[in-house]
């Protein structure tokens, strides 16, 4: 048995407890209403609005997150940056961009329909003056079912009504052969189920996307597999701005920021979303770029720093957003 597929395994074995992708009506917990106060940060990057939407969370023990952590070293970390244990919350959230004339949105969320804390994202969205009808395009980093979810109702109506689909070709490729399916771990093929289901409404205006293709002005697509074999984030650039939307590049920054050798068990492919990860950090470091993230605490929007052997991720100020 190769590296791939012990990684695989150990990658089904996790995805039980982060996403279910269509949970029993008998099963599913009570939903927890939103927060009173809204979740969303606005804030201009050039010509470009931002608007980051806290979708909720959902909770897991640290222990079991990380593959190859020092004993020890995934608690001091979580200690360090006062993040609980068990649980540890997981934040979903995603980003919103308006740019010439387009409504864009990065990955569905949940939809509500994964974890009782989740499906936030639209009550923010129109807490932050927009809508559902209004998004022109909605574009997805890879289709772990807590970012594809929010694609339909539970009675599978489109969520998302004028909008376009842009999906990742690698991802597109792999989610839909059924000949990669048959040789996936029993725990990972509900994806393919829940691929087919969320996008079907979808599929007469789905397009397919690769490396360094430009999506609208001044939004670019990045291929950095590893964490799915099509995972993908994005470059936004308005004038001297710039931007990365990450994705799952990282899961809680505190922890894979800090220490970016580290590998998360949802990663199929640990070695490469090390090095993308690594790869990405560096360059939002040095070009000292606004990230977004979509496991990212709120405001879901910073910065990155070198410190130490890793990068440190700083929160945007509020005062960014006013």
């Amino acid at each position: 048995m190769n590296r791939r597929v012990v990684m695989l395994g150990a990658a089904a074995l996790s995805l039980p407890a982060l996403m279910r992708a269509t949970p029993a009506p008998a099963q599913a917990p009570a939903p927890v209403p939103p927060p009173a106060t809204p979740g969303f940060f606005r804030f201009r990057l050039g010509e470009v609005t931002v608007t980051t939407l806290f979708d909720g969370f959902f909770q897991r023990p640290l222990a079991g997150l990380i593959r190859n952590a020092p004993p020890g070293a995934a608690e001091q970390a979580a200690a360090a940056a006062f993040l609980g244990t068990d649980p540890l919350r997981i934040p979903y959230s995603v980003t919103m961009l308006q740019v010439a004339g387009q409504t864009i949105l990065f990955d569905a969320g949940t939809g509500g329909q994964l974890a009782p804390t989740g499906g936030w994202a639209i009550p923010n969205m129109r807490a932050a003056g927009l809508t559902p009808e209004q998004v022109t395009l909605v574009v997805h980093s890879h289709f772990h079912p807590d970012h594809i979810s929010g694609l339909t109702t539970r009675d599978n109506a489109a969520v998302f009504p004028n909008a376009e689909i842009a999906v990742p070709e690698a991802e597109w490729r792999f989610w839909t052969d059924a000949g990669s399916i048959s040789r996936l771990p029993e725990g990972l093929r509900g994806i393919a189920t829940a691929v087919e289901r969320r996008f079907g409404p979808y599929r007469a205006r789905l397009r397919q996307f690769g490396d360094g293709a430009e999506l609208a002005p001044g939004v670019r697509a990045i291929l950095a597999a590893g964490h799915t074999p099509g995972h993908s984030v994005f470059e936004v650039t308005s004038g001297q701005a710039g931007m990365l939307v990450l994705g799952d590049t990282t899961n809680r920054p505190e922890l894979f920021a800090r220490n970016p050798g580290w590998h998360a068990i949802f990663d199929m492919d640990p070695q490469a979303a090390e090095a993308n990860r690594r790869r990405l950090l560096d360059r939002a470091a040095t070009d000292r770029l606004w990230v977004t993230g979509y496991h990212f605490p709120f405001p879901i929007a910073g910065r990155i720093a070198r410190e130490g052997d890793g990068f440190r991720y700083v929160r945007a100020d509020w005062i960014d957003g006013a």
